[in-house]
């Protein structure tokens, strides 16, 4: 939260930072042809028109991700402008609200500063997802070559059945298929781990980005109970604003909650109806191996009570 102290000072890292480093910035971010604009309708219409067949649809998650990340970029710019806008128009009313509004103003912009580091970490999902689509895209020769071969022989078979190109085409036919089936394993392994690594990139990013902003919310919350809203009649003078430094520390406050939040100390957990199904059905199952010798006993009793 350095608006609080100064534009020029650097950031010192946060508990959140050291645990999980931050990725490097996001390659979605403007830097020539500003917000959205042509290049955004072009991806959007475009994505998934071109390249191997296999990785089109992944391609175009990938473009569509990309106008996503775009679209909460203008939206954490915004809220920037947002709460300068705010922190300006407070100034010119009285004491209690100018400071109110001024350290709203810094929690505010703290926002869109969050909302920048989770581009960049959301952006990590996208390029993982991207790493799939491209081994999809290696893997689609190996399945054109499969194909390609296969045509020929059909052909050749209702051509030309005795062409001794035949089986020259189906030796061609076993060595595709094997390295088919190598590229086919690679597909299925590589898409599974990168799969779950992106979506746990998302899910995190997501879980630090909206307990840090119901942070923030919270402390906001608490920095309005300093303003005293209750009415005067006309001619009455409001009590003298006395919050400066009660506000301030709520700041301080605030800053310190953001620096020390983990993923570890995260307040929202699952929970889970499938995991109690199955921790009562291991229960059932220790209660019937307990009770199984049980019963053989008892059977055992009564055949020797019946012998005898």
């Amino acid at each position: 939260m350095h608006r609080t102290y100064s534009l020029r000072s650097t950031r010192a890292p946060t508990a959140s930072d050291l645990q999980n480093p931050p990725p490097p910035p996001s390659s979605t971010k403007s830097r020539f042809f500003g917000k959205g604009g042509l290049a955004y309708s072009f991806r959007r219409n475009a994505a998934g028109a071109f390249g191997p067949e296999l990785s089109r649809k992944l391609s175009q998650l990938v473009k569509i991700e990309k106008n996503v990340l775009r679209s909460i970029e203008l939206a954490a710019n915004e809220r920037r402008d947002a709460a300068k806008q705010l922190s300006l128009w407070g100034l010119e009313n009285d004491d209690d609200v100018s400071d109110i509004t001024d350290k709203l103003g810094v929690l505010i912009y703290e926002m869109s500063e969050l909302d920048d580091q989770f581009i960049d970490r959301y952006d990590q999902y996208r390029l993982t997802l991207k790493s799939i689509r491209d081994i999809e895209g290696s893997v689609q020769p190996s399945r054109d070559r499969k194909a390609k071969i296969a045509d020929k022989i059909a052909y050749l078979k209702y051509k030309d059945p005795q062409s001794p190109k035949i089986e020259v085409l189906e030796q061609e036919m076993v060595r595709a298929e094997a390295e088919s089936l190598v590229a086919e394993a690679q597909l299925s392994n590589i898409t599974r781990s990168k799969l779950r690594a992106a979506f746990n990139y998302q899910f995190d990013s997501i879980i630090e980005h909206s307990e840090k902003l119901a942070l923030i919310a919270g402390y906001g919350k608490a920095l309005l109970e300093l303003l005293d809203d209750s009415p005067v009649t006309p001619g009455e003078t409001r009590p003298a604003y006395d919050g400066y430094e009660a506000s301030k520390q709520i700041i301080i406050d605030a800053e310190n909650a953001l620096n020390q939040w983990t993923l570890d100390s995260a307040a929202v957990k699952p929970s889970l109806s499938i995991r109690n199904f199955d921790d009562a059905y291991l229960d059932e199952e220790e209660q019937w191996d307990e009770e199984q010798p049980q019963h053989e006993e008892e059977e055992e009793e009564h055949h020797q009570q019946v012998a005898a």
